[in-house]
């Protein structure tokens, strides 16, 4: 009798090495002795199993442990709370919240914790503030999970931030470290320095991370390094998150040399096989253009990866265009090993569906979201908005923007750049209106959108007010794209004075993009001065990029100069740049079918020809007319029939007339071009989709062309 106080606090004191370690052999070994009964039963002992439990990630075994508690009291529900919190179940980590007779303040930190941590930022705030009503005491972790529920909307921060400063809660790194972190996020570096440098000496690692990952964020690698280096030399401790931090600035930096030899350094500590630095250096190598060959170097070297590594791993495929086939088999693959993809999962694999363009690939991967009850489903919801977006479906991406319960910046900004695309610009605006009566704050990104709303749609004084209120009323500082979009909106509407005039007043250099604007307005109005100005400026920054040397040399065959185009052609060559071939292509029963003008490869293109044969003779009494501008040739070289039938083939023309061919009557066809729309094109499919009766979709490389009854969406407006 006299050892079992010895042994019960024997028993515990293991038990809690167990939780404290993740010791998860011992501690189900330590719950086998339990549950034979040699040693007493207590309420204490059962918290700490479902704690281990948790702590372990073992959800169904903490269940199990919690509904076998014969007695469970505060503490035991805390826990079970804190599991389903763990694995983002908020909803069901709720619903036990509401059976706790009298809950306490760890019960309201950790569900607010777990709402924050899924950005479901309306049921967070409305328990923080049952919270006060109550008159419930509040701490450092209450106001750092109130603070990242409001990520998202930077107003909702400041005046936390307010509160935090009013409470004299201020002086607590929690409290600053997630302060620091949103303003960052939300784009803010400003902010985040000045909560840093006033936190004085309560910094701790945590805050010093997160300020250098801030600095990379913000494209300020250099002084990201420096933070590092005085992190350092104060003695701090250096971890795997500190580690990582430092491989987001060099990233930041493109500095993948750096990054090489910092590598060298992670393997001789041996840090090179930790699954969180990793993935840094997985961001780093697919980002900066080491290739993803070297990636999978990084991710085999890792004896135990992650959800985490894994994601890391498909986002790096998603980045590259050509690789995004190779994103689904990693996402695949992940899958078949037994990790049950996350909300990063989701959003990293739908990008790469954007990329491909694959409606069909897009929604099984939507079904499986809806099926897996993913946690955090704002962020899988903005990307499926920005997939059907991208894949031409935009009723299935408004759906699925109004079906959401609520809606961020980043839902706003993908619907209404979805709108933009697609020529829509009435609907683009309407929604950023209704942006701000929300109080949702617009960000940089969304003016893009907006401005390019309005040039797509000729609206240049609504241009001219967003452009202006861009800074004044929001205090975001126009980009080099916000002026790009502008002089879009001048050169389309023929205002190339004005465009001129904006590109030469800019408070920095214009760039690629800037002239790139301007050359394309030269040659919407067929201003020759103009264009071989901005195609020079562009020849000099970017004297690979085949695109000037094409556009200038197509605008003066337009135009009959054809001397100067062959000289601009002559000059194309003996640079050694080669045009990208045109091609287009088309999903039909999952599988792509991809053209290339002229083509004669793909297996039905004999009745594709004949097909195109008919359709013309049914266009051209419709009152379609062959314009033979676009076929570029010279009149002495070619045939004016011969002009029209390498005009019937171009690639556009045949992936249309095989979606026509090989689908049924009544349903939508889209066909993707890698280059923009021929003119031609865009006047033959109008009355192609008149004649046939069919919906069908164009996305070329500057917008969606949304053809029906004879109209385009862009309102011939491109």
């Amino acid at each position: 009798m006299t050892q079992i106080p010895w042994t019960i606090q024997n028993f515990r004191n293991l038990l809690k090495t167990c939780i404290s370690h993740r010791n998860i052999l011992t501690g189900k070994s330590l719950h086998t002795l339990y549950i034979k009964s040699l040693i007493p039963s207590s309420t204490y002992l059962s918290n700490h199993f479902i704690l281990l439990y948790s702590r372990c990630g073992l959800l169904a075994t903490a269940h199990n442990a919690f509904f076998q508690t014969q007695h469970p009291n505060t503490f035991s529900f805390n826990a079970i709370i804190a599991a389903y919190a763990k694995e983002s179940l908020p909803s069901v980590a709720h619903n036990l919240f509401d059976q706790i007779p009298h809950p306490d303040l760890v019960s309201y930190n950790t569900l607010i914790s777990a709402y924050a941590d899924c950005g479901r930022t309306e049921p967070a705030l409305e328990l923080f503030k049952k919270m006060r009503d109550l008159c419930f005491d509040m701490d450092g972790f209450t106001l750092s999970g109130v603070i990242t529920a409001s990520l998202n909307d930077v107003c909702l921060i400041r005046q936390v931030h307010c509160f935090v400063v009013f409470c004299g809660f201020d002086s607590y790194a929690s409290v600053n470290n997630a302060l620091l972190s949103c303003y960052s996020k939300e784009g803010f570096l400003r902010e985040a320095k000045r909560v840093f440098y006033e936190m004085g000496e309560c910094k701790d690692e945590v805050s010093w991370n997160s300020m250098i990952v801030a600095y990379g964020q913000h494209k300020e690698g250099a002084r990201a390094l420096a933070l590092f280096q005085e992190m350092v030399r104060r003695g701090f401790d250096v971890d795997m998150f500190t580690l990582a931090s430092v491989l987001t600035a060099f990233t930041s930096l493109e500095d993948l040399l750096g990054g090489f030899q910092f590598h060298a350094l992670l393997i001789k500590t041996g840090f090179h096989q930790n699954a969180h630095v990793a993935s840094g250096l997985i961001d780093l190598y697919s980002k900066c253009g080491a290739g993803m060959l070297d990636c999978g170097k990084v991710f085999e070297e890792v004896s135990g990866p992650d959800l985490v590594l894994w994601n890391t791993m498909i986002s790096g495929y998603s980045l590259h265009e050509e690789l995004s086939e190779e994103a689904l088999k990693c996402f695949r693959a992940m899958r078949r090993i037994g990790y049950r993809p996350d909300d990063c999962s989701f959003v990293n694999v739908i990008s790469a569906c954007s990329n491909l363009s694959s409606p069909s690939q897009g929604r099984q991967i939507h079904a499986l979201a809806i099926k897996s009850e993913v946690p955090n489903q704002i962020q899988v919801h903005n990307a499926l908005i920005a997939m059907y977006s991208k894949c031409g479906n935009l009723p299935d991406g408004r759906r699925v923007f109004d079906k959401m319960p609520e809606h961020n910046s980043v839902s706003l900004n993908s619907m209404i750049a979805g709108y933009a695309q697609h020529g829509i610009g009435t609907e683009s605006l309407i929604l950023f209106d209704h942006m701000l009566e929300r109080n949702i704050s617009p960000t940089s990104i969304t003016f893009i959108s907006v401005l390019s709303a309005c040039a797509h749609t000729g609206k240049v004084e609504e241009g001219q007010k967003y452009f202006k209120i861009m800074k004044e009323k929001f205090g975001i500082e126009p980009e080099v794209e916000h002026y790009s979009c502008m002089i879009d909106l001048f050169g389309r509407a023929g205002k190339l004075h004005e465009a001129e005039k904006l590109i030469n007043t800019m408070p920095f250099n214009p760039g690629s993009i800037g002239w790139a604007a301007m050359l394309g307005a030269s040659k919407i109005h067929g201003n020759m001065e103009l264009a071989s100005k901005a195609a020079n400026k562009l020849l000099q920054l970017e004297p690979s990029n085949a695109v000037p040397y094409v556009m200038l040399a197509n605008m003066y065959a337009s135009s009959g100069e054809w001397e100067e185009a062959a000289m601009v052609r002559k000059l194309m060559r003996d640079r050694g740049v080669r045009k990208k071939p045109g091609c287009s292509w088309i999903e039909v029963n999952k599988r792509i079918h991809v053209f290339v003008a002229e083509d004669i490869s793909h297996p039905m293109i004999k009745e594709i020809y004949k097909y195109l044969e008919e359709m013309g003779r049914k266009i051209r009494l419709a009152g379609y007319v062959s314009d033979l501008r676009w076929s570029l040739v010279k009149e002495d070289e070619i045939e004016a029939g011969e002009k029209e039938i390498k005009l019937r083939h171009h690639s556009e023309k045949l992936a249309v007339a095989y979606g026509l061919l090989s689908t049924k009557d009544g349903e939508p066809i889209l066909v993707i071009k890698n280059l923009r729309i021929c003119g031609d094109c865009h006047n033959a499919i109008k009355f192609m989709s008149a004649v046939s009766g069919r919906e069908i979709t164009v996305r070329d490389t500057h917008r969606f062309h949304c053809f029906k009854d004879g109209q385009c969406s862009c309102g011939d407006y491109w």
